[in-house]
């Protein structure tokens, strides 16, 4: 079959595996480093002619919701987050187990070790193996765009979801990859053979988990015989290693004349349990080089030798961060005798000269004129605390405004404001952005509204989803009427415009609200100035 090549990102390669392997919908939240893979496909000519859905949803949750809405249709469906969002999707993905899938369903979990854009580094194999799901992680972009096809082959064939993983180095890295002309075609609306499992009743659900625990061995021996999981034999038995995804890249990089150690290659799990157990028989020590959390090492303790397993928890390799090749050359020279010069090789590291810039809120920012007010108004009152949020207000923990005091993760501002209060803690505010109040920001108002909780919920509405480079808000045009709607004082539903030359009038407005004694929400509108800078170019043009 004749090709086509073209330079794509990781998150970009497994979008055109998708599309090509006959998506109908794909779902999702932005969140770094996941946002390109949905992008792409709302971008893609081949979306227009086959009408395949590709909006961004609320949250991650009522993303795996949609999926699997399509997937009961029979139609493939993806759905794309960070590895965060997989704490969000929790509840739909780990019952999907249990309903199954009809049409293919493939769940995208990008992680990001090193936290670049994140709170922490979870791994969200953890994740697929706790949900008993079959699990993919490409170590290149062709891999990725390859694992498309042969994720919904096995979703449908096996009739459950599969959790693909990837991991920020190779989401945001491009390579060229090999693309058919032709895209497959889409499936026909059908409906499951035994509809009665998608109803999770406690009767229904005993019988499904027994038939989950007999399809995992199916599951198993798919892993054994999976195109991407490799075995390498090699003549140096002094050590194996066992390598996932990306890594997997780096220690070929160390050795571009071949590696010259017996090596197992895992990009499918469950892990291939028949090649392990080769490499530890055939070896006298084994290293585990995984990109991510010690999933793979953890596991191998528990069936072999310990003191044969070398990795991140025997201290070979740095427990948290990303891997790189300077990383992997240490590790190896450790765990093997005659080669410790790996380490003697030229760093590859970030110069020193590199000078270090860290985020900032962009001029002009509305942002900016929200923290400008709030913290004058503030410095009026005794221990004022404000709780704060994930997005570019985030950045308003920094100088010169260092104006908020916690964040922890979506939605938490309002629903920590109001725990606060209820200790008894005055001025309590909760500053939040649009795209956020509208992901997991509204019910913990609705616990603040049904108790009239006495703190001011600032929502300082951007227009986009700005964070993450200007994606459609969920909430845009709709906020005041949310907050209405659900319950709150329309006397204390206020709206201003953040501007500098409105500053006094904001200060007066947070003043007002701060001592009003109960529930008051704030709405400081003014769109992002990426994105306006943006619309004024595609006017012009």
């Amino acid at each position: 079959m004749k090709k086509n090549k073209c330079l794509l990102l990781g998150d970009e390669a497994l979008a055109m595996g998708a599309l090509y392997s006959g998506l109908s919908g794909a779902y999702g939240y932005p969140g770094t480093p996941s946002t390109e893979i949905l992008e792409f496909i709302q971008q893609a000519g081949l979306t227009k002619e086959r009408n395949i859905h590709s909006s961004w949803s609320a949250n991650e949750k009522t993303a795996m919701e949609e999926a699997l809405g399509m997937s009961f249709c029979g139609k493939r469906a993806i759905v794309t987050m960070k590895h965060v969002g997989m704490n969000v999707a929790a509840d739909p993905f780990v019952n999907s187990s249990m309903t199954g899938a009809n049409g293919g369903l493939v769940v995208i979990a990008a992680d990001d070790p090193s936290m670049h854009s994140s709170q922490n580094e979870q791994d969200s194999r953890f994740y697929g193996d706790f949900a008993y799901l079959p699990i993919l992680e490409p170590s290149d972009q062709q891999e990725a765009f390859d694992m498309m096809g042969h994720a919904f082959s096995m979703s449908e064939k096996y009739g459950l979801p599969v959790l693909l993983r990837m991991v920020t180095r190779l989401s945001h890295s491009r390579a060229v990859v090999e693309v058919p002309e032709e895209a497959a075609p889409q499936n026909e609306i059908h409906y499951p053979a035994n509809p009665r499992q998608w109803v999770l009743m406690p009767a229904i659900s005993r019988q499904r988990y027994k038939r989950l625990l007999e399809d995992y061995k199916s599951i198993q021996a798919a892993s054994e015989n999976s195109p991407f999981n490799r075995y390498i034999d090699a003549a140096d038995k002094s050590l194996g290693i066992i390598v996932n995804g990306i890594a997997f890249n780096y220690l070929s990089e160390l050795f571009p004349d071949g590696i010259p150690f017996p090596t197992v290659k895992i990009s499918q799990y469950p892990l291939p349990k028949h090649m392990i157990r080769r490499l530890m028989d055939e070896c006298a020590r084994v290293l585990v080089l995984e990109e991510g959390q010690p999933f793979i090492e953890t596991k191998l303790r528990g069936l072999m030798d310990n003191a044969k397993i070398y990795g991140r928890l025997s201290g070979e390799v740095e427990r948290t961060g990303e891997l790189t090749p300077d990383i992997v050359a240490a590790a190896v020279a450790k765990s093997a005798p005659g080669y410790a010069h790996l380490t003697k090789k030229e760093s590859k590291g970030v110069s020193d000269k590199v000078v270090a810039r860290p985020p900032a809120l962009c001029q002009g920012c509305g942002h900016q004129d929200v923290y400008h007010a709030l913290n004058e108004v503030l410095a009026e009152y005794e221990n004022p605390r404000v709780f704060g949020d994930i997005g570019c207000y985030t950045l308003g923990f920094l100088s010169p405004f260092n104006a908020i005091d916690t964040c922890v993760d979506m939605g938490a501002s309002i629903t920590m404001a109001k725990g606060a209060a209820d200790a008894g803690q005055h001025p309590a505010v909760a500053i939040i952005g649009d795209s956020t109040f509208t992901h997991s920001g509204m019910t913990g108002l609705l616990d603040a509204i049904n108790e009239n909780s006495n703190i001011t919920v600032i929502i300082s509405d951007n227009l986009t989803t700005g964070m993450t480079g200007g994606q459609d808000s969920a909430g845009t045009g709709k906020l005041e009427s949310i907050c209405l709607g659900l319950g709150a004082d329309p006397d204390h539903v206020r709206t201003i415009t953040s501007l500098p030359k409105n500053l006094g009038e904001m200060k007066a407005l947070f003043k007002s609200e701060i001592d009003y004694p109960g529930l008051s929400v704030i709405v400081s509108r003014r769109e992002c100035i990426q994105v306006a800078r943006r619309h004024a170019t595609q006017k012009k043009s």
